[in-house]
């Protein structure tokens, strides 16, 4: 089933669904890491799992939000019914899971921030919603002023 062929992801389950991953968000933050949040849902609002960047806590470049919800999630046989909610737009590492494993709807807290690989998601036929929520916004550019050094380290710069 493609995109085309599922009903639109309306605004209000996206905005409930963008709260997990911002809580995410928070908790990385009071651990002493990268303020960015994911979770992944089934289209229909289940939640299958959630996480937040851990690279700082636990010493992993690997460790970003979606790839940390991603593994709490558990395995499934496909993810086209699935929703990666992310409170920043998914790097290139994480646009490489959503297209991996086929998951059919990416939304986006904000990509003020950094602007990762959604525009290449949407091109392969994943639905891209970006909120552009102050309260994202927010949080990691307060983080970023702050720690400018572990931002780039964990964007790659």
């Amino acid at each position: 089933m493609t995109s085309l062929e599922r009903p639109a992801l309306t605004l209000e389950l996206a905005q409930k669904m963008l709260a997990t991953a911002y809580e995410e968000a928070r908790t990385g933050l009071a651990e002493g890491g990268i303020p960015i949040g994911a979770a992944l849902f089934h289209r229909d609002g289940t939640l299958l799992g959630s996480g937040h960047n851990r690279r700082v806590q636990e010493d992993d470049a690997s460790v970003h939000a979606e790839t940390d919800a991603f593994r709490k999630a558990g395995r499934r046989r496909d993810y086209p019914d699935c929703v990666m909610v992310t409170t920043l737009s998914p790097c290139w590492y994480c646009s490489g899971l959503v297209r991996q494993f086929n998951i059919g709807c990416v939304v986006i807290g904000e990509n003020e921030n950094f602007y990762g690989g959604h525009d290449w998601l949407r091109e392969l036929g994943v639905e891209i919603l970006v909120l552009d929520d102050p309260g994202c916004v927010q949080l990691l550019a307060a983080f970023t002023h702050e720690h400018p050094e572990l931002w780039h380290e964990d964007i790659g710069l």
